[in-house]
């Protein structure tokens, strides 16, 4: 009885916030939180980066759809989409693009510049598996850490020979913040994979009508006033 009385005034003193749920944690247990708070920190900066990169990518797109209607090229950065354009046409019309029927010209500087596109879309995919994988992984290795912070609480509760709620409650409750963490950390990558991969594709629909506009006006005009 003595021992039972003890038992329930620790558990009555019990610090049941999210921070004392997990001091008072499993060590596997805090494990698997350190470790999904880890990566749920890595997705969202991981997301801000993408998303600077989508938008940045998505202006100089509405740029290039500018100068297909207007048949002039845009002036090119140092870096970025219009700058890997321009130099792949450069590069394919100085090794000889430029030989050839108009349309054969234009075909092969489309396919120079669709290339140049698809690798700095490629370049802003990158990491985006890593997104995916903890938007899937994440729930079942917070489950992990609930099964088996449950399993300690249930040798908590035979040792103790006493299963009442209050006795119950509080180990449940530290093992049950696991799944809320796997949770926490797989929602947000699992909406941000899905945005920035929808945007990546969209970015890429509207770039295909503008490079098909500039081979055009580059199979006529030359590559060699290009910036």
């Amino acid at each position: 009885m003595i021992v039972l009385y003890l038992l329930a005034e620790e558990i009555a003193g019990r610090d049941l916030t999210i921070l004392g749920l997990f001091q008072h944690a499993d060590i596997v247990v805090k494990c698997i939180i350190v470790g999904l708070l880890s990566a749920s920190v890595v997705c969202w900066a991981m997301t801000f980066e993408k998303l600077i990169r989508v938008w940045l990518i998505n202006r100089e797109i509405k740029q290039l759809e500018k100068s297909s209607q207007t048949g002039s090229l845009p002036a090119a950065k140092s870096s970025g989409l219009i700058r890997a354009i321009i130099d792949a046409a450069r590069t394919e019309w100085t090794e000889g693009a430029h030989d050839g029927s108009t349309g054969e010209v234009r075909d092969r500087l489309e396919l120079a510049m669709r290339s140049a596109t698809k690798r700095q879309l490629k370049g802003i995919e990158q990491g985006l598996p890593f997104l995916a994988t903890l938007g899937s992984a994440a729930p079942f290795i917070g489950l992990f850490g609930t099964v088996w912070g449950i399993m300690n609480s249930f040798t908590a509760i035979a040792q103790s020979k006493d299963t009442s709620l209050a006795v119950v409650a509080p180990g449940i409750a530290e093992a049950l913040f696991a799944t809320a963490v796997g949770l926490a950390a797989a929602i947000p990558a699992v909406i941000f994979y899905n945005q920035i991969t929808v945007a990546l594709g969209r970015a890429s629909d509207r770039a295909a009508p503008a490079i098909v506009g500039l081979a055009r006006s580059l199979s006529r005009s030359g590559v060699e006033g290009t910036n």
